[in-house]
């Protein structure tokens, strides 16, 4: 008789813990918002006081994180969702842009464009899982993906908000 009594309560805590999650992932993730010629993603921000990306690299010597307001050019986005990209640096390897609590995404078509970005810049060990995850989100044959086999300790970005320029 318990079991009879156990099984529409369990049903019940499904639907509402489930609605509650949809209604609390949509209720997180910020709008896209265009104001003339700039589109907004993430939490808004301004432009005012951004450093170019190169100017990065110098600011964080000695440090592991730092805040950061930072203009770049978008080389690569993820493809599958919009959930990372990746900004041109003058020193070599790109510059991997995640989004704070995965909170928002941005658009797929912006490769080449000019951003903002506003957040925390960070000395990160990427994992080598990681590393092939990014490259089978890019497109990468096998072959290529197999090619990854060491972590790499790089200065990576979660970003609160983005400005598409």
């Amino acid at each position: 008789m318990k079991i009879k009594l156990l099984f529409p309560v369990l049903i019940m805590s499904i639907i509402i813990f489930s609605s509650c999650n949809q209604q609390q992932a949509e209720k997180e993730t910020p709008p896209v918002e265009e104001i003339g010629d700039k589109t907004y993603v993430g939490v808004k921000i301004d432009e005012d006081g951004a450093m170019d990306i190169g100017k990065l690299t110098s600011d964080m010597a000695g440090k592991d994180e730092m805040k950061a307001k930072v203009k770049g050019k978008v080389e690569k986005v993820c493809q599958k969702k919009g959930c990372w990209m990746t900004l041109v640096r003058p020193e070599g390897d790109p510059m991997r842009v995640t989004f704070k609590d995965y909170g928002f995404f941005v658009p797929k078509d912006i490769s080449g464009k000019e951003v903002v970005i506003e957040g925390i810049a960070m000395l990160d060990t990427t994992s080598v899982d990681m590393l092939r995850h990014y490259a089978e989100d890019e497109g990468a044959s096998k072959e290529e993906i197999e090619k990854i086999t060491e972590a790499e300790i790089e200065v990576v970005f979660e970003a609160e908000g983005v400005i598409i320029l």
